[in-house]
């Protein structure tokens, strides 16, 4: 009972930080210091990739008419005027299109580096860097844009070029880890003049075949020889995750609505500070 308890808890703390601006690798590293499963070292780091399936689930149930595109007769902009394709929605085709197109980068890397990359920066004092790095850039970021007016503000203005460069942040976080894969993004998109909201919802569409893709290499290099309780406390963290990240979701696109990501700036320096301070010190 006390493993399913903690992986509710891990659950809560991947369906906010996977979200919102802040890190969720940061956080994790700092709640396992404190909390630790009871799980073999290979079952834990596929745990922590693998439990961000509840919270891709989470997107695809809040925005699914967004990106799905099948199934709608007399749509907007169907791919023909008759026959199968006329089920087939055009603009959701080409928005799939932009989003693979934006995960290239950080699929190639990830597929040819990632355990060269996870071993060289994954500890306490690269995560802090990495958030206090990110912090600062939203912070100057969001000073440089005020009172401007975003170039980008609809997902269906967002052109390839565009996209890619968003992917080229998400792969700086599939790198560093800390950097917080929807805070590079978000923050790349706010530098080439994409909106708040769209730079928001963009990302929470780029998460889909990132997690996916990164959840399946893990469940295979882990194998499908789970043990009862194994199984227990991973779906425990998935359901948790997507319960959590659906509130989350909610709370941060009403919250950009009317302000800006320099809170979350100053929160993960301030985080970035303790995280430098615990593995410098005490760790």
């Amino acid at each position: 009972m006390l493993e399913f308890l903690k992986a509710v808890l891990f659950g809560i703390v991947e369906g906010i930080t996977e979200w919102l601006p802040i890190s969720s690798t940061g956080h994790m590293i700092l709640l396992d210091e404190f909390v630790k499963l009871d799980v073999s070292p290979e079952f834990w780091e596929m745990f922590l990739v693998v439990i961000q399936l509840g919270a891709i689930l989470a997107v695809v149930l809040l925005f699914f008419s967004q990106i799905w595109p099948f199934g709608m007769k007399n749509n907007s902009c169907p791919v023909k005027t008759k026959g199968v394709l006329s089920y087939c929605n055009k603009d959701i085709w080409v928005l799939w299109f932009k989003i693979l197109a934006a995960c290239i980068p950080a699929a190639v890397v990830g597929l040819l580096f990632d355990e060269f990359f996870e071993s060289l920066f994954y500890n306490g004092v690269c995560v802090s860097i990495a958030l206090i790095v990110f912090g600062i850039g939203f912070i100057l970021i969001e000073n440089k844009n005020k009172g401007a007016k975003p170039q980008i503000n609809s997902l269906k203005e967002l052109t390839y070029k565009t996209a890619l460069i968003i992917g080229l942040f998400q792969l700086i976080a599939a790198i560093f880890p800390g950097t917080s894969r929807s805070g590079a993004t978000i923050l790349g998109a706010l530098l080439i003049g994409v909106s708040r909201t769209v730079a928001a919802e963009f990302t929470f569409f780029l998460a889909i075949p990132v997690m996916l893709g990164a959840s399946l290499l893990k469940i295979l290099k882990f194998g499908f020889s789970f043990t009862g309780n194994e199984m227990m406390i991973l779906m425990t963290g998935m359901i948790t995750a997507f319960v959590v990240s659906i509130i989350v979701i909610k709370f941060l696109m009403g919250y950009i609505k009317k302000h800006d990501f320099k809170v979350f700036g100053w929160y993960r320096i301030v985080l970035g500070a303790i995280v430098l301070v615990y593995f410098g010190f005490f760790a």
